[in-house]
């Protein structure tokens, strides 16, 4: 409950205090190299989202958008199992980290490419 109470009070942070016109930290790989990062847009894909706007979230970080609702289910079995004697907790298959990990280096890669420029975060 912790984990949804520090998300809640987070995206209402970022619903007061607009990413977009408000001073953000540079990501760092975008500060180095000029390039886009797995998480780069969030923020502001957060911010939309709390107002409703799916599309211009997307626009701005379309893995961080795709990739919560496979994030609540997860989060949500957890929570269930969690909370239950007679079940082992959940974990995760081995596969997981690495497959995670392959994701966002391949959506980094075409979010950088010249020809889908609307990957990038906008």
């Amino acid at each position: 409950m912790l984990v949804a109470a520090g998300a809640l009070v987070g995206a209402g942070l970022v619903a007061l205090a607009d990413p977009a016109t408000n001073h953000v930290p540079l990501c760092p790989m975008r500060a180095a190299t000029g390039l886009d990062c797995p998480l780069c847009g969030g923020l502001r894909a957060v911010q939309d989202l709390v107002h409703g706007r799916i599309g211009s979230a997307a626009s701005h970080n379309l893995l961080f958008v795709a990739a919560l609702p496979f994030v609540a289910v997860v989060w949500l079995v957890w929570l269930r199992r969690s909370g239950r004697e007679d079940r082992p907790p959940f974990t995760a298959p081995r596969w997981t980290l690495p497959a995670l990990l392959l994701l966002a280096a391949g959506f980094t890669v075409l979010r950088n490419l010249p020809v889908l420029p609307w990957l990038g975060s906008a």
